[in-house]
């Protein structure tokens, strides 16, 4: 059997075929992305906030490869806040942004001893760290001119995030691809909402990211999350298609065949009411073969190469 042909980037890397492959695909991933949500605009300044992750590391790379296609000219600016944890290695991601020459800002704050000192050895942290970065993060965005600040957030997140709704808290609700800050300062993004976390690792573990570990401050990922994650991965090994489903489905809502008065008016519905989807009360669900479906593209991929 002959060798796998691999092919050289403009650094005279080489990479296999089927890497070039996964690369193409997370990328045209995110293109649509940010087409489909109008994510990043002509003279926009992206804030890329790093946590030394895989994901945050592939965010950044996608971006970095599609601005030079892009029919739209913007800024990128890596940002990594470090909060003092023990045994953060400060030194890691400052260095891999002048390797590859990516303008960055790397913020200092002693968020950790804040956490320890206010939550009970024992009782999760993360609730209070969430918010004292987030009113960091906004206060970085400010001084560096951001007008999109974006987050390494992925399908996989979104779908446990709307199942951990449903299952907990009794909402149908997921991470959105764009949101404005409660503030009503900040646009945030999720350029990497259509990527699988499985392609995202793959990619990581090929480019050799200097991964950050995730677990400096101690707190354990939440079980309730694990759960769902266990199960989703659990139906994607024995449901091909059943995940690339489930996430479509929260690009085709039917408020008429919910429950929520707030989406549609049940109380004014009458006889001459023209409803969508028609009247299904008797009819036994119909389903395509192919439930699986595409992700759906309401618009042309504006960083496509």
């Amino acid at each position: 059997m002959s060798a796998p042909t691999a092919v050289a980037d403009a650094s005279g890397n080489r990479f296999s075929n089927t890497f070039l492959r996964l690369k193409k695909k997370l990328e045209r991933n995110v293109g649509e992305a940010i087409a489909n949500f109008s994510m990043i605009e002509d003279g926009d300044t992206v804030m890329v906030c790093m946590s030394g992750g895989k994901d945050s590391y592939t965010l950044l790379s996608c971006l970095l490869a599609l601005r030079e296609r892009a029919p739209v000219a913007f800024r990128i600016v890596a940002m990594n806040l470090d909060q003092k944890q023990p045994g953060f290695p400060a030194e890691v991601l400052p260095a891999y942004f002048e390797s590859i020459g990516v303008e960055y800002r790397i913020v200092i704050e002693d968020t950790y001893s804040i956490v320890k000192d206010r939550i009970p050895e024992g009782k999760t942290t993360c609730s209070l760290c969430s918010r004292l970065r987030r009113g960091i993060i906004y206060r970085v965005a400010r001084e560096i001119g951001a007008t999109k600040i974006a987050l390494g957030h992925h399908r996989d997140d979104i779908l446990e995030t709307l199942f951990l709704n449903m299952f907990f808290g009794g909402r149908i609700k997921a991470m959105p691809p764009k949101l404005v800050s409660d503030n009503g300062e900040h646009v945030v993004i999720r350029p990497l909402a259509y990527c699988a976390e499985n392609d995202i690792a793959r990619f990581a573990r090929i480019m050799d990211f200097p991964i950050i570990p995730c677990n400096l401050c101690g707190s354990l990922e939440n079980a309730q999350r694990k759960q769902i994650k266990a199960m989703l991965q659990g139906w994607a090994q024995s449901h091909p298609g059943r995940i690339e489903s489930i996430f479509t489905s929260l690009s085709n809502v039917v408020p008429s065949h919910l429950a929520d008065s707030s989406l549609f008016d049940f109380k004014a519905l009458t006889r001459d009411t023209v409803v969508d989807e028609g009247d299904t009360a008797f009819d036994a669900p119909d389903f395509p073969a192919n439930p699986a479906g595409a992700i759906r593209i309401v618009g042309p991929a504006l960083l496509e190469g």
